[in-house]
């Protein structure tokens, strides 16, 4: 795609955004219902689409597990786009009102953002959720895909275009761009007469060309090295089910578990147990893991600071509370960590002092996710403390307007 026609169907963009803003909350919500039923209608097609894609991935892991659709997944996607079409309407809620002593009135009201451009790696399903997300919150979605999902990911947009017609909206307020190469990747990152703002969704490469080109503001969907801290109070059979589900539920996601750690008193009776209970993720652990798992392969200081995306956890036995949060402050990635423990003071202090988008008492940090959390979906977890952080559902795409009314007043 050349330049001047990545700016043709930007700016096409952008008007549909104008309509959008405009558009009714019965037909917004009526768009998400009508692509929930037609991916439930079109499910085998979809599926061959994407078998074939997968056909043509060459690598493995969590790259091929996020590429991959199944008929659990596309029903997921159906379902999700009926909750959020289901959520109360975000736009022009009031905020917050107040009469001044002059008799100016003053609310806050919730309006679009405009045109949310994302950027992302595989995951088709994303080109539905987020779709779903921008047009219930009556904003635009400007998509870049990888080439991986490319006819996959138009499919899904074909479904979108069909439903805005059938409601009258312009069908380019969820858009396609079909050019996967890494000079249309930056040229759609400064894109600023169009996009309102970024979101990137993939790995550490995609993160920093964002960093190095973007001129649109951006919310980062960072990475996850999320950690577990297993009190001393734990009660130790739930420890290993929330790890054990945070690790191997889904390995290749940013609410995976990366790292555990365990309280010294009890290291001696819950790393053996945990070992059992997951005997194909391979531990990494520090001197008084390896004492405890001679099989484990020692750690080093690079292990605890990474994002696996597989089936690989490290471990290090902490001798408290304040040695387990320090460790989270020096390698976590402010995505989510969890504590369990059956002491309330410990919880409420993990609560307080844990510096993270999410925090979690004695649940799976699997969790930390758009529709787990009652959004129906999400358009990233923001890493970020400015505009948005956490994941990112109706109202995170929205920002705020200022309304006066007067009677005449002046200054």
């Amino acid at each position: 795609m050349t330049t001047s026609a990545l700016a043709q169907q930007g700016h096409a963009v952008r008007d549909a955004a104008v309509a959008l803003a405009q558009a009714s909350d019965d037909q917004r919500r009526a768009v998400l219902r009508h692509v929930a039923d037609r991916l439930e209608q079109t499910t085998d097609e979809l599926l061959a689409i994407n078998a074939r894609e997968l056909d043509a991935y060459r690598e493995s892991g969590a790259g091929r597990d996020r590429l991959l659709l199944t008929e659990a997944r596309v029903a997921s996607m159906a379902s999700a786009l009926r909750e959020i079409a289901d959520a109360p309407d975000p736009l022009f809620e009031t905020l917050d009102a107040s009469t001044r002593p002059n008799g100016l009135r003053i609310e806050r009201l919730r309006v679009p953002l405009g045109v949310i451009g994302v950027v992302y790696e595989n995951r088709p399903n994303v080109t539905s959720d987020v779709a779903g997300l921008c047009i219930r919150s009556g904003n635009a979605a400007y998509l870049r895909g990888s080439s991986t999902a490319l006819s996959t990911n138009r499919f899904i947009v074909s479904l979108w275009h069909e439903a805005l017609e059938k409601e009258g909206l312009p069908s380019a307020a969820v858009s396609l761009v079909e050019d996967t190469s890494h000079e249309t990747a930056t040229a759609f990152m400064q894109m600023t007469d169009v996009l309102d703002c970024l979101i990137p969704r993939g790995g550490p490469s995609l993160i920093a060309a964002m960093r190095e080109h973007a001129r649109v503001p951006y919310v980062l969907d960072g990475d996850g090295n999320c950690h577990i801290y297993v009190d001393e109070s734990a009660d130790l059979d739930q420890a290993v089910r929330i790890v054990r589900n945070a690790k191997v539920s889904r390995p290749g996601v940013c609410n995976a578990a990366e790292t555990v750690l365990v309280h010294r008193k009890v290291a001696e009776r819950f790393l053996p147990a945990l070992a059992g209970a997951m005997p194909e993720v391979e531990l990494r652990g520090d001197g008084a893991t390896r004492e405890l798992l001679p099989g484990a392969t020692p750690a080093t200081e690079e292990d605890y600071g990474r994002e696996y995306l597989d089936l690989i956890l490290a471990v290090r036995v902490v001798d408290s509370l304040d040695e387990a949060i320090a460790h989270v402050a020096r390698y976590g990635t402010g995505h989510s960590e969890a504590i369990v423990t059956e002491n309330l003071d410990n919880a409420e202090q993990w609560v307080k002092r844990v510096d993270a988008a999410a925090v979690l008492v004695n649940a799976s940090t699997r969790f930390i996710d758009g529709g787990e959390l009652g959004l129906g979906g999400e358009v990233g977890i923001s890493t970020q403390k400015l505009h948005a952080r956490g994941p990112m559902g109706l109202r995170e795409l929205t920002c705020l307007k200022w309304v006066v009314r007067g009677e005449g007043q002046i200054r």
